[in-house]
């Protein structure tokens, strides 16, 4: 896929020093994730064997987002996988390294997985949940039109955190179709 300033494609093994680099050893950007820093480039080269793994199956979709301008691979997203009966995803997700904040990335990268999961896959909602803090990751959900929905409270149990709230967000195909 790509968007005006973004390329949206399959990561790889040879992606592991940019991904280490650029966001999975750094502390900042996994703060807010479900995983820790990765300790070296080894971890990122385990991760990324793993995602390779899972493009076999045919309802996993995530991408690494490449700057067109240079061609580096800045941040990651995607979903765990889609319920086929309710033609549904749980969970979309995203990263981007800190270097690449603040500059509307990864609004342009979730708007065009938003619109791939709707038209392409053919489902009928899409949600997606941030921990309270994550303010910015709020924000992009509700620039690409997602709803708030509510808060879960203490919905996740995070290794250095404990119990944590999710902040809920989710976009259905009728409010896509109603902003094209």
């Amino acid at each position: 896929m790509e968007t005006k300033r973004l390329i949206l494609r399959p990561t790889s093994i040879n992606d592991a020093e940019q991904v280490f680099n650029s966001w999975a050893s750094d502390p900042e950007v996994t703060k807010y994730m479900t995983w820790q820093p990765h300790a070296d480039i080894e971890a990122t080269k385990a991760i990324l064997a793993e995602w390779d793994k899972e493009y076999e199956r045919l309802d996993y979709y995530h991408w690494g987002l490449v700057l067109k301008e240079t061609g580096i691979i800045v941040g990651s997203g995607g979903t765990r996988g889609v319920n086929e009966k309710n033609q549904s995803v749980d969970e979309l997700g995203y990263c981007l390294g800190r270097a690449y904040w603040g500059k509307g990335y990864m609004s342009e990268a979730v708007a065009a997985m938003i619109e791939h999961l709707f038209n392409t896959v053919g489902l009928n909602r899409i949600a997606s949940c941030h921990y309270p803090d994550n303010i910015a990751s709020g924000r992009v959900m509700e620039k690409c039109g997602m709803v708030f929905e509510g808060i879960q409270r203490q919905a996740y149990f995070h290794e250095l955190y404990g119990f944590v709230d999710l902040v809920c967000y989710a976009i259905l195909r009728s409010d896509f179709e109603k902003t094209r």
